[in-house]
């Protein structure tokens, strides 16, 4: 390598950890205590699990799938030699931002390689500005341990395919949102026979050793958990609703049953009940597109990333919970679109990067008044909502334009 490229290489590096420093410090300062998830519910759900208690997703049905229970308690094993000077809390919350980084540098050395090609280069640095512009909830979230899994699987996807697989697999069994780039890489790739064997062998092994463990009815609880969720005030269905309560016509109500707060109105409850099944349907018929294309012999490398982007951007705009952290799902498929068709990429990346920092002001900078109904930070949570709904529109207008593989196309 170059002297050159080794400088870019140092560069890129210097400034993926400052992010990352920078991003886990901000969680300390800002309000509405953006660490609280990891504090409040995954160090006691960690510290029951090791201490002989209820182990969630095993003992009693749990709202995540059980491999998320895995780095919740590897985060606990990491900050028991800190607890004397820090406290348990303050422990596990270093920790949780330690287990976190250490898992994105390994991404990021698999994104890049040893060539750090000019498009894995951008890529990473799409990554640096989409984790500082979304905030600490792009740390301090299980959804951020699924994160650096889809990247790493994305770089392997053409290379190593039933490795890809496995570990999209492991994603979901983490946070679902990575079954949609397996179901995209199986709908678009050409080894569809060894990511399938793959998938089934890693969710097979899941199963038995949960079964093992005494699971039960417990093993998919996960799936039937979310059926009692109401709409959540972020979910971009829930808008309206967000402008009748600024007039007094709706109510945000929150629910000790699933930690969050809803949408309580007329007709709120209607459409929660009806998103699932609207999300069912778009699902498949971005995946039917998807389908179509293949067998028309699109170019993976034209066909995967705006399909992968539409399934993971229609399981956000269809569901009835809203969660900032969601916005971290996006960049696996940004990245992953960047990598292999760059040109193609900036509309999406841009899309997503507006759309973590509208995030991070609605979550954690303005919630308070947000939970308040207040004008201001619910006109930005709407520029949120429409462009999660641009960003789907992209992301499908481009599938409709991959076109069937001619003589002279390369992958």
């Amino acid at each position: 390598m170059s002297r050159s490229g080794s400088a870019r290489r140092a560069v890129l590096w210097t400034a993926f950890l400052l992010a990352h420093v920078f991003t886990a410090t901000v969680g300390w300062i800002y309000p509405s205590q953006p660490m609280g998830d990891v504090v409040l519910v995954y160090e006691p759900w960690a510290s029951s699990a090791l201490s002989g208690g209820e182990i969630v997703g095993v003992t009693e049905t749990w709202v995540y799938p059980q491999l998320a229970l895995v780095p919740m308690i590897l985060a606990k094993v990491l900050s028991l030699p800190l607890v004397g000077a820090l406290g348990a809390s303050g422990a596990y919350l270093i920790a949780w931002a330690v287990m976190v980084t250490a898992l994105d540098a390994l991404a990021l050395a698999v994104l890049i390689g040893r060539s750090s090609a000019q498009p894995r280069r951008a890529a990473a640095w799409f990554w640096c500005a989409a984790l500082m512009l979304l905030g600490p909830i792009a740390l301090y979230r299980i959804d951020a341990v699924a994160v650096p899994l889809a990247v790493m699987a994305g770089s392997w996807l053409t290379r190593r395919p039933a490795a890809a697989a496995a570990l999209l697999t492991v994603g979901a069994w983490i946070k679902i949102w990575p079954g949609a780039l397996l179901l995209a890489a199986v709908t678009a790739g050409r080894a569809r026979l060894r990511m399938l064997s793959a998938a089934v062998a890693v969710t097979a092994a899941v199963v038995a050793v949960l079964f093992a463990l005494g699971a039960r009815d417990e093993i998919f609880g996960f799936l039937t958990e979310q059926a009692g969720r109401g709409l959540q005030i972020e979910a971009v269905a829930a808008t309206p609703f967000l402008w009748l309560a600024v007039t007094g016509s709706a109510r945000i109500e929150y629910s000790f049953d699933i930690l969050t707060f809803q949408i309580a109105a007329p007709g709120a409850d209607a459409v929660g009940a009806v998103l699932t099944p609207v999300m069912l349907v778009v699902v498949l018929a971005v995946a039917a597109i998807g389908a179509v294309k293949a067998v028309r012999g699109a170019s993976v490398s034209r066909l995967l990333p705006p399909l992968a982007l539409s399934l993971v951007v229609a399981l956000i705009v269809c569901n009835k919970v809203g969660s900032p952290q969601f916005q971290t799902w996006l960049f696996a498929p940004v990245i992953l679109w960047i990598v292999l068709d760059r040109a193609r990429a900036k509309a999406p990346a841009g899309i997503v990067l507006v759309s973590a920092a509208l995030t991070c002001v609605v979550y954690p900078l303005s919630y308070d008044a947000l939970l308040g109904a207040q004008p201001l930070p619910v006109l930005v949570l709407s520029a949120r909502n429409l462009l999660l709904i641009g960003l789907l529109a992209v992301g499908i207008r481009s599938l409709l334009r991959v076109p069937p593989r001619s003589s002279t196309t390369k992958e």
